[in-house]
């Protein structure tokens, strides 16, 4: 037997949390960005996925205005830098609701580092940095999509094999559903099955 919900007849936070716990795991975009003043910001969105490839574009989706929509619309620059599992307290700290203009670089001790292309910075300890240009927004309901033009990749030597960036070694976290996180686990490897007809 299944329990059947209906959004029109649910409210909005109860709906939120069955969608969070059902679309699991998703990946982190740790989002940095600089105010049209110079104030950093950096915070962590779980609604992020890649949606090209030529050009490469990524989106993030700011569920209502957080001020790295607000600062992506004034400057047209972000930076998407990978969540390693190493620095989830410091993460999950970024989420706190500063007052706008207080940089949680700053207030949570993360190292700085500049980006080759864009203004707001990496975060020095992330093992991967997209470094972003507005490609365009599209708002939906309480919510902004933020599709990013990739125009640098800044990837760490010591999560490199072969060229590639390797699972293991950047042990990247997702979240889950409440306040649950998501850690690497197992990885399985299967080729896909090319049509013989």
């Amino acid at each position: 037997m299944r329990v059947n919900i209906d959004p029109e007849l649910t409210d909005r936070t109860s709906f939120y949390r069955l969608l969070t716990a059902t679309v699991v795991p998703r990946p982190i975009a740790w989002v940095s960005t600089t105010s049209a003043d110079g104030a950093d910001n950096l915070a962590p969105h779980s609604f992020f996925t890649i949606s090209s490839v030529t050009p490469p574009v990524v989106q993030f989706t700011s569920v209502g205005r957080k001020d790295s929509l607000r600062n992506v619309e004034e400057t047209g620059e972000f930076v998407v830098n990978l969540a390693p599992e190493r620095l989830f307290e410091t993460i999950n700290a970024t989420s706190t609701d500063f007052p706008r203009g207080v940089s949680e670089f700053d207030a949570c001790g993360v190292e700085r580092e500049p980006s080759l292309r864009v203004k707001p910075p990496r975060v020095a300890q992330s093992p991967v940095a997209l470094e972003c240009e507005l490609h365009s927004t599209l708002r939906i309901g309480d919510s902004t999509v933020v599709f990013g033009r990739v125009v640098h990749a800044a990837v760490d030597e010591s999560v490199m094999v072969d060229g590639h960036p390797e699972m293991t070694l950047m042990r990247p976290l997702t979240r889950l559903g409440k306040n649950e996180w998501g850690t690497l686990g197992g990885i399985e490897e299967i080729a896909r099955v090319p049509y013989q007809g």
